[in-house]
């Protein structure tokens, strides 16, 4: 169903278990990835504003802090846990049968409230499960796109939100807002995409220390060259592939532009989009960026110290790509 702008209104339980069993595991099989002095930093044309963002960034940083990023498995969809000191965020939750699920994963983590929910479109493989965790937690910022679809799972969404008295925050580009001891910066959508909800997805840059993750949902070419075009500093030791590794995103110039030591890509096993597709598991392997694989390897966790960046599990050595059908 076609979505449209938004007016000014305002058990898959198994697979996650062996997740946090292999967070466990880490301990006896650590596999850290120390990273170069000018590794996964050397693009983006930088400006005033981005030394801003870094200048926040490094503001509430303090040795000795962790952060981790959990990248779910939930098949094929998205859903990434964020914690920092006493701070959490969740950017998506999968479709609508994995709600349980994430709410579970969270729980066993530990995690009391969100202070922050990112919805980056209005996708059920995104937000499907958001009603059912925003229902379990006390929330603080919850930020969507301007972008809305007439589909049960966003008026689930929204409903929950009404029900809980939680605001809807509209992404701006630039603005700065502190989880814990780092700091991320909204950097998409920049622009009006008409009806390809893909692009609206809302883009977030994080820091910790000298170390940066880069999200960008389900952002396609036009999304990434209007942040090309921007002068945000986009360079990452860590970014999430664009819409599951599609060959509609994670385009050549946007990839030199970030420049990351390592790709996530979240995707279901045997999916019917053929994701992640061929073209960019070429460029990532002729680039020399390092690939984890939810569809191979379950729930993937990055740590930072702030310095370095440690994984739960070895990199992907498989390359395969998904089976070419639709896109």
């Amino acid at each position: 169903m076609a979505g449209r702008r938004r007016r000014s209104r305002r058990s898959r339980g198994r697979k996650l278990f062996l997740a946090v069993l292999a967070l466990c595991l880490a301990a006896v099989y650590p596999l850290q990835e120390q990273l170069a002095d000018d590794g996964g930093n050397s693009g983006g044309t930088g400006n005033a504003a981005a030394e801003d963002i870094s200048a926040a960034a490094s503001g509430v940083f303090r040795d000795g802090s962790t952060l981790e990023v959990h990248y779910l498995d939930v098949g094929q969809g998205d859903a990434t846990l964020i914690v920092c000191g006493d701070g959490a965020m969740l950017i998506d939750a999968g479709n609508n049968s994995w709600g349980d699920d994430v709410r579970d994963y969270l729980e066993y983590q530990g995690v009391e409230d969100l202070d922050y929910v990112i919805g980056t479109h209005p996708d059920a493989d995104h937000i499907g499960g958001l009603d059912v965790v925003m229902e379990a937690f006390d929330c603080g910022t919850v930020i969507m796109p301007d972008y809305e679809k007439e589909t049960k799972t966003y008026e689930e969404v929204i409903d929950v939100m009404n029900q809980k008295g939680l605001e809807l925050t509209l992404p701006q580009v630039g603005t700065v807002y502190e989880l814990g001891e780092a700091a991320f910066t909204i950097v998409a959508p920049q622009g009006d995409y008409g009806d390809n909800a893909n692009d609206y997805s809302v883009g977030i840059l994080l820091e910790h220390g000298e170390n940066r993750f880069l999200f960008t949902g389900d952002a396609e070419e036009d999304s990434e060259a209007d942040m090309l075009n921007s002068g945000i500093d986009l360079s990452a030791d860590v970014f999430k592939a664009a819409h599951h590794g599609s060959r509609t995103a994670n385009t050549e110039a946007f990839l030199e532009r970030v420049d990351p030591g390592y790709v996530v890509i979240s995707c279901g096993e045997g999916n019917s989009y053929g994701h992640p597709h061929a073209e960019v598991l070429n460029r990532l392997r002729e680039m020399g960026i390092k690939v984890f694989r939810t569809d191979e390897e379950g729930t993937i966790t990055a740590t930072s110290d702030g310095s370095s960046i440690t994984f739960n599990v070895p990199p992907s050595e498989s390359w395969k790509a998904g089976e070419p059908a639709g896109s």
